[in-house]
Formats: C-alpha cells, sequence, structure tokens
C-alpha cells in the first residue's frame, strides 16, 4: 500500500506571538509560515478564537487558538509578506480592566 503525499508531510504548529496594541483596541497576531506560499493559507477567524493552516511540500502548519477576549472577526485585516502572516483585529470591547502585577 502507497502513502499519500499528505501522509508524507511534515505536520507542525507555527510559530504565534499575539498581544492587545498600546491602546487596547485591537488585537494583533503574527504568525511565522516559513515557506508557505499565500494561496495555501486557510485563516479562519471566530469571535473568541482562530484557525490556521499552510502548506509547503512537505510540512503542513496547522493549529487552533484560543484568544483573551472577544473580537470582531469581520473587520480583521490580514497581510503576508516573506513567511510572515500579520492580522490586526478590534476587540468587541475595547476597555480591559487590567491591573498591573508587581513581580517580586
Amino acid at each position: 500500500m502507497s502513502e499519500t503525499k499528505e501522509e508524507e508531510k511534515l505536520v507542525r504548529s507555527p510559530e504565534v506571538c499575539s498581544w492587545a496594541d498600546d491602546e487596547d483596541n485591537v488585537y494583533k497576531i503574527e504568525i511565522q509560515l516559513p515557506g508557505v506560499e499565500k494561496d495555501t493559507i486557510k485563516l479562519k477567524m471566530y469571535d473568541d478564537s482562530f484557525f490556521i493552516k499552510g502548506e509547503t511540500e512537505d510540512t503542513t502548519y496547522v493549529g487552533s487558538y484560543g484568544l483573551c477576549c472577544p473580537i470582531n472577526p469581520e473587520e480583521a485585516k490580514a497581510n503576508y509578506k516573506n513567511g510572515l502572516l500579520k492580522i490586526a483585529v478590534p476587540f468587541k470591547e475595547p476597555e480591559f480592566h487590567s491591573i498591573d502585577i508587581n513581580i517580586d
């Protein structure tokens, strides 16, 4: 029985970095997808999470990630260049009531 091309691929989680902007209005996400062509990327965003998948000839990058706060996925903007996917999406409620914690 021969293996299909999909079975031969490595499956990896992409490196993801995410944070709220300085004004706490926009959630920013950067996803590293080295060697991935833009037309192979699938990005789905929900109010509280997102799913990403991208493929190279020998690797499939895939992951699902929960978000800290509700976002407006309909207003998301994404840009892909040189293996880096950048996403900016506004929060549903931009006000955060956070407390700075001193670390000893």
